[in-house]
């Protein structure tokens, strides 16, 4: 009778098995010329330069540098309201963190866009579709990035404070200059992974109307798609969001690794 890891031996081969059969099959069934054709058409990936860097690239970034920073310092603010021992400080940042929480991107987007326009016609936000994509990449962003920042508040040894507020600091000057430094080392991980899923969600602006010169990757693909009527141009930006996001998930493994060292 085979013992449990005989057994789940035979059951990793078998798995390897029909995998190298799918592969096979694949390999040797697929129409790889009309394949080339619909995804990677030399001809459509040479028409989609040096505008796809140049522009949608350039915006992408822009977009979630602007959306990132506004949902930081909002993140922040609310997190020390979040900590606060003034009651209706909770109580405003608990509505607005579980409220943009709880909502998702895309209707944020368009209450921005539709509903503000709706409320105030003689009004515009400022600096236009960027103003837009700024506000609701914060808003969202900074809903999320407030609890990890009260997180990694809370997660600084409590002795910080008191040692800050024994050499004559006030508890404010010493949550900023002791406390939130310290907190932050600690949450540079997730903030980073919060940069990611930003960037991703800067795809969202596809629902505002934009001139050409305020493409961001996902709209420039689908305009390039719909033209060529051909996959590349989505393959190529999905290439582009790579180029973003690969690094950063080096980095936040780095940092997780350098983390578990120091513990």
């Amino acid at each position: 009778m085979a013992s449990p890891r005989q057994r789940a031996a035979r059951l990793r081969y078998v798995q390897y098995a029909v995998l190298v059969l799918v592969l096979l099959a694949i390999a040797l069934f697929a129409d790889w010329e009309q394949l080339r054709r619909a995804f990677w058409d030399w001809e459509v990936v040479k028409a989609q330069f040096p505008d796809v860097i140049t522009i949608a690239l350039k915006n992408t970034i822009i977009y979630t540098a602007c959306g990132f920073t506004f949902g930081l310092v909002l993140g922040l603010i609310l997190a020390l309201m979040r900590l606060s021992s003034v009651g209706p400080y909770r109580w405003i940042a608990t509505g607005i963190i579980e409220l943009f929480r709880g909502l998702p991107a895309l209707v944020v987007f368009i209450a921005l866009s539709v509903g503000f326009n709706l409320a105030f016609p003689d009004r515009q936000i400022p600096f236009g579709n960027l103003g837009i994509v700024t506000l609701a990449l914060g808003l969202v962003g900074g809903a999320y990035m407030a609890e990890t920042i009260r997180a990694g508040i809370q997660a600084v040894p409590k002795g910080q404070m008191e040692a800050a507020r024994s050499l004559g600091m006030s508890h404010s000057r010493a949550m900023i200059s002791v406390v939130v430094p310290q907190a932050f080392r600690i949450i540079l991980p997730p903030l980073t992974n919060e940069l990611i899923l930003l960037t991703k969600d800067s795809s969202l602006v596809y629902i505002l109307g934009l001139a050409l010169s305020e493409y961001e990757l996902t709209k420039f693909g689908r305009e390039g798609m719909n033209t060529a009527a051909n996959l590349t141009p989505i393959i190529v930006i999905g290439l582009c969001y790579l180029l973003i996001t690969v690094p950063l998930s080096i980095v936040v493994r780095r940092m997780e690794s350098r983390s578990e060292r120091a513990r």
